[in-house]
């Protein structure tokens, strides 16, 4: 804090233009760093501005990073789920029409050619099942094969560890609840389709007018019952999705609005008030220009004590 002094009768050491020259530089910083805050838009350009909101600004920064990062992940943790769910979707819609080829070919009317017709039809779109099985890929992997798993970050918590929403579509998955160890879509691959034990949908391809098979009128009764059992697992199956996709919008909403609230405390701790900055600014120009007053008449003082020693 600057002194006024009296006894300036001294000309050698100019006290009242050193303490004016002292004003006028202070005011100088303050409209300097005022006008850096206007023109940046922010209140602490570095750590010296405001050491402790430097410190909090940049670990919000930083934690609101994370979250943008986490909303990608789960942007892609639903496409996932959307391209699994549609390949189910499908599935079930084919199985339906397999299940209503083996219903018409339980009428007494239907004659053996009939019923071998229906059965290679109801063949080919096993043989599409597959193929959505094959298809439905997302990041390079197969999605709906049984092989299927991942963990998606969604955030982080205090002590930074990942938080995680995981979609497992591993064939042994218990949270299926399918009355099978195993639910496998693999409609060429396997005997056991869906889920339901015996049921192999590469029979359909093997029946012929000597030998009807899975549609003989001894088992096609047990195929009608096998395909409502693959129907209802598939439809269990995707409503574990629709469960997963639920969960993954909602933790979107939240990221979404944190983004926001971060934003929000980053903007109060250091951007710039501007009506604030533009106060503080009118006001040290009036103190620069008092103080270049000051020196300049504080620069005059010691010439009239030069009065005293002429002759």
């Amino acid at each position: 804090m600057p002194f006024s002094t009296g006894s300036n009768s001294r000309i050698r050491t100019n006290i009242a233009s050193e303490l004016a020259y002292n004003a006028m530089s202070s005011a100088n910083k303050q409209i300097s760093k005022e006008q850096l805050r206007l023109s940046t838009g922010l209140r602490i350009n570095n750590a010296s501005d405001d050491v402790a909101g430097y410190i909090t600004a940049r670990a919000l920064e930083s934690r609101n990073g994370i979250i943008k990062s986490s909303i990608n992940i789960v942007g892609d943790a639903q496409n996932v789920a959307n391209i699994s769910m549609d390949a189910y979707e499908n599935i079930a819609d084919m199985i339906k029409e397999i299940r209503k080829h083996t219903a018409t070919a339980t009428s007494g009317a239907m004659g053996t050619n009939e019923k071998v017709a229906l059965s290679k039809a109801a063949y080919r779109m096993a043989q599409q099942i597959q193929t959505i099985v094959d298809s439905s890929v997302f990041g390079g992997r197969q999605l709906i094969d049984g092989t299927y798993s991942a963990n998606f970050f969604v955030g982080t918590n205090s002590q930074n560890s990942l938080l995680t929403i995981s979609i497992n579509l591993k064939d042994d998955n218990s949270e299926f609840d399918v009355n099978s160890p195993s639910f496998d879509m693999n409609a060429m691959n396997i005997s056991n389709f869906g889920g339901v034990t015996g049921l192999d949908l590469r029979e359909l391809n093997n029946v012929t007018s000597n030998d009807m098979g899975i549609f003989s009128d001894t088992n096609i009764g047990l195929t009608l019952t096998s395909l409502a059992n693959a129907l209802d697992n598939v439809t269990k199956v995707n409503s574990y999705l629709g469960g997963i996709y639920n969960r993954l919008s909602s933790q979107e909403d939240v990221l979404q609005q944190q983004v926001v609230n971060y934003d929000a405390a980053i903007s109060r701790i250091q951007d710039t008030d501007v009506a604030k900055s533009q106060l503080v600014l009118i006001r040290e120009q009036f103190l620069q220009q008092a103080s270049l007053t000051s020196l300049s008449q504080a620069n005059q003082n010691p010439s009239s004590f030069l009065q005293l020693i002429r002759g």
